[in-house]
């Protein structure tokens, strides 16, 4: 893993190791756990795009109550 790789973590994680990041490499965008780096799931622009479009909409809010 390259690492001028820039990650990313939500304001809302309150800037400890239990978030998630993301980051982009080319046309892939990344996605790991602070507390776990080295685990890395890659995936397409318009996949995770749609899955934000979903977040914003409340269909995963059943896995956060």
């Amino acid at each position: 893993m390259s690492a001028d790789i820039e990650w990313q973590k939500s304001s809302f994680s309150g800037g400890g190791e239990q978030c998630v990041e993301v980051a982009w490499q080319g046309e892939e965008i990344l996605v790991r756990e602070s507390d776990a780096p080295r685990t890395v799931t890659r995936t397409s622009r318009a996949k995770f795009a749609a899955f934000i479009q979903g977040v914003k909409a409340g269909e995963f809010d059943h896995f956060v109550r």
